[in-house]
């Protein structure tokens, strides 16, 4: 694994697009495991379903690296995710602060890619009637 090869993945990140999910397999293992707040995935189909998925339900979807930590076999980044939802608040963009921790294979393909990102603070409190329930509870574990 080389630090070339992490700017490769990273650049593959912050340009995804539903055409180049295809390329995929330039980066991931084919029984590479997959793991965030809502999955927990293993093999290469599983994995592109759920970019598949979230270019279906999100308008202009795009990852941000803000950090990388490279020491191999593993990377560490932290990112910003941007979206639209299509059916809540339309127009609207979204941000999603995260970091994700990707170990890689021997050949230099990503084994294993594990999400880190609080659903409850980065998403659900931004919804009307949840969100509202989410910060009471939030107020009351405080001193």
């Amino acid at each position: 694994m080389t630090a070339e090869r992490v700017d490769a993945l990273v650049a593959y990140f912050e340009t995804l697009t539903p055409q180049s999910l295809a390329e995929l397999p330039r980066f991931y293992a084919k029984d590479c495991r997959f793991r965030d707040p809502f999955n927990d995935v293993r093999g290469f189909p599983a994995l592109q379903a759920i970019f598949t998925h979230m270019f279906e339900r999100l308008d202009a979807p795009r990852f941000i690296v803000r950090e990388r930590v490279f020491e191999a076999p593993r990377l560490f980044i932290t990112w910003d995710f941007e979206f639209r939802f299509r059916s809540f608040r339309p127009g609207v963009t979204q941000h999603i602060h995260g970091s994700s921790l990707i170990t890689f294979d021997e050949s230099g393909l990503v084994a294993i890619h594990r999400d880190y990102w609080d659903a409850a603070e980065e998403l659900y409190e931004k919804l009307p009637l949840l969100g509202g329930v989410l910060g009471w509870l939030k107020k009351q574990g405080r001193p």
